[in-house]
């Protein structure tokens, strides 16, 4: 460097040592070539020192950085971590604890979590933690009888549109066709119609009726008080009840019940029909003390309802234990001790090796027998017990 400007300084005095004589174009751009160099070597010194400034202090920076904030690094690490990175059994666990709101809303994020949300072991849950007491085998029935209808409408849907389309595209452009036939259909819902979260979001929104039983029917009335009686009901959401219609018999048209309490309502624990006679298989079991459900209607067009009883002592039986043989006799006696004791429903006798649907038309027609073994089932009667006793 110091013999470069020792030869720029010598030829800058022989410059000026020399006659004043007009230059030549040439002796001009000799005289501007070490100005010219210098500037050029100023410029790639300054790039080479940014250059090496700027690693060492990316590289200081990047040592600083890993030494002085590990946390912070692995906590931005943390918060680019997405939910579908969670391990599988993790993410199951999650969706389980989810409520039913809360899974239609993460349904929504993607297709993946659509797909895990709709899945029907995470609502089959939910279905019988809600619906599981009021939910039994004929709401399966209707339910799944339903699904079949609906799709067999669909089809024959399709296949009429279809028979139609070659006719109409000889007179209008097909694709006009198309776009009136089938765009005036309803939109169909993604979710399928056999699916657990279909069933559960249409009894949740009340589009479903279904059959279960009601205890006390028509808000308790006195003529109906300790029985169950077979109803379509379908669920008020706003109210958090149930509308009921119980089916017509004799001359009354179908009765509607509004606001229905939960705790009125059970899953039919028989298939047994409202009018058909349910076939007795506990008579041979019946004690005194047991715990019945039986069947009783006033006359041959009523429906049966489910009244509740308990197997009382025969009259010749001195009621102690010891010497009570009222299981080894043909007859049963039956208490209904919600009425009085002078009340022609206090009691009745039913034949134990022969019993068919027995009585008449003052006193009614009593017919099958259920013997009741679950504590839950008889703790519900005694909670649903009169205030004041029945004539």
């Amino acid at each position: 460097m110091l013999f470069f400007l020792i030869s720029c300084l010598s030829f800058v005095l022989l410059s000026k040592s020399l006659p004043l004589v007009p230059f030549s174009s040439w002796a001009i751009e000799m005289r501007l070539l070490p100005v010219w160099l210098w500037k050029s070597l100023l410029t790639k010194r300054r790039r080479i020192m940014d250059g090496l400034f700027g690693i060492q202090f990316s590289a200081v920076m990047a040592v600083g950085r890993s030494s002085l904030s590990p946390k912070v690094e692995s906590v931005e690490e943390r918060e680019e971590m997405s939910l579908l990175d969670m391990p599988e059994l993790a993410l199951e666990c999650i969706l389980g604890k989810l409520p039913p709101s809360a899974l239609c809303n993460m349904a929504g994020v993607c297709r993946s979590l659509r797909e895990r949300c709709r899945s029907d072991h995470l609502w089959e849950r939910h279905m019988k933690e809600k619906w599981g007491r009021v939910i039994g085998h004929a709401a399966d029935q209707v339910r799944e009888s339903q699904i079949i209808a609906s799709r067999k409408h669909d089809l024959l849907d399709q296949s009429k549109q279809k028979g139609l389309v070659p006719y109409l595209s000889r007179v209008w452009p097909f694709s006009w066709v198309k776009t009136k036939l089938y765009g005036c259909t309803k939109p169909r819902s993604s979710l399928p119609a056999d699916s657990k979260i279909s069933w559960y979001l249409s009894l949740e929104a009340g589009k479903f009726w279904f059959p279960a039983q009601v205890y006390n029917r028509e808000n308790g009335h006195v003529g109906f008080m300790l029985s169950c009686y077979d109803a379509e009901l379908c669920y008020n959401s706003q109210r958090e009840t149930f509308h009921s219609r119980y089916p017509p018999h004799g001359r009354r048209t179908i009765v509607l019940e509004e606001d229905v309490q939960w705790d009125r309502i059970r899953a039919p624990p028989v298939d047994t029909l409202p009018h058909d006679l349910h076939v007795s298989d506990c008579l041979n079991d019946l004690r005194p003390g047991d715990h019945i459900e039986i069947q009783w209607r006033k006359n041959k067009e009523f429906p049966y309802g489910w009244w509740y009883g308990v197997v009382g002592h025969l009259e010749t039986c001195d009621e102690v234990e010891c010497r009570c043989f009222c299981h080894d006799s043909d007859t049963v006696a039956l208490e209904f001790n919600q009425y009085s004791m002078g009340s022609r429903w206090r009691r009745t006798i039913i034949n134990r090796k022969d019993h068919r649907e027995d009585g008449n038309e003052a006193d009614g027609f009593y017919g099958g027998i259920r013997k009741l073994y679950n504590a839950e089932e008889i703790a519900v009667w005694k909670e649903l017990w009169p205030t004041q006793t029945l004539e």
